[in-house]
């Protein structure tokens, strides 16, 4: 099953073979049969690992003084970890930013919040034309895991990973301007996608229906997904890679033409699924590859069964 997830690496906090210091946790310590770590246990390594992460993507974004010094709001999205002063403090000490910046977390969305992110930074932007919202999404799935012989649970652990994006929002003419978001529920599929808190982690029901009922609801409804902009417009298709058969299922759903999603496999093949952190990765393979005037949809799903999709083009 590994072999046919379509992804050839993926990445992890977690370091095998290892000295145990500040920034590295051996897992065959962490995980060990018969006593796999408690909340507290992951919660612990969340607090001491995810700071390190988001500081060396902000270091990869490379901020000039002038962009670093103009951010007036940070955003974070995570489903995979929490504490409090967060990253949100984290963000601004790493950065010296200013401490009348304003935060907002956007937790427990899952893989679409980095959309949801996105949707209130041009919300911030619209209202206030001079603000720069610095979003981070950064999501630690490897530190769920669960002993389990449920082979549901046990494929969806086949393909989530650790990430972190970063990027600026601003009303600066240039990159992707934002055009419209659509929320859409698909009736009925409540129970497919579920993250809870237990004793033992975040408990993770990822059902195998979900590629079936995204398939379903795009091929029944793809212009209410697509906000009624003709398909045939559409040069750039942002998917959440949230695995093989989810984009199987929208490539499908959708009648794309072959190749339209190369971005999103590109990414599943070379990241996994790193919840909300990974449809920005497909958006900066896409960035790369745009061409002024280029209109695009991304698009992610999660908890709900939820569609969240965004309308843009390139500046």
């Amino acid at each position: 099953m590994a072999q046919r997830s379509g992804i050839r690496r993926r990445f992890s906090v977690l370091t095998p073979n290892t000295p145990h210091t500040e920034f590295h946790v051996d897992p065959y310590k962490f995980y060990v049969r018969g006593s796999f770590p408690s909340t507290a246990q992951r919660m612990e390594i969340f607090e001491r690992l995810a700071p390190r992460l988001a500081q060396k993507t902000l270091d990869k974004l490379a901020l000039s003084e002038e962009e670093r010094r103009g951010i007036t709001h940070v955003l974070v999205t995570c489903c995979t970890g929490l504490y409090a002063p967060g990253l949100d403090f984290d963000i601004l000490d790493h950065l010296g930013l200013d401490t009348t910046v304003e935060r907002t977390m956007i937790g427990f969305m899952g893989c679409y919040a980095a959309i949801n992110g996105l949707k209130q930074a041009r919300h911030i932007v619209r209202s206030e034309p001079n603000s720069k919202v610095l979003m981070v999404n950064l999501e630690l799935c490897t530190l769920h895991l669960q002993e389990t012989q449920d082979l549901e649970q046990v494929l969806s652990f086949l393909v989530f990973a650790d990430g972190c994006s970063a990027s600026l929002i601003t009303a600066e003419p240039k990159g992707f301007a934002m055009d419209s978001f659509r929320a859409v529920l698909i009736p009925e599929t409540r129970g497919l996608i579920t993250w809870k808190i237990r004793g033992s982690g975040f408990d993770m029901l990822l059902s195998g229906q979900v590629p079936v009922e995204i398939g379903k609801a795009l091929t029944e409804g793809g212009q209410q997904v697509l906000n009624e902009r003709c398909k045939e417009e559409i040069a750039l298709w942002g998917v959440h890679p949230g695995g093989k058969s989810v984009l199987d299922a929208v490539e499908r759903g959708l009648e794309l033409p072959e190749h339209a999603l190369q971005s999103s496999r590109e990414v599943l093949e070379c990241f996994g699924n790193m919840s909300s952190a990974t449809v920005m990765f497909v958006m900066e393979k896409l960035m790369q590859r745009a061409k002024p005037g280029d209109k695009g949809c991304a698009m992610s799903f999660g908890p709900g069964l939820t569609a969240e999709t965004m309308l843009f083009h390139a500046v």
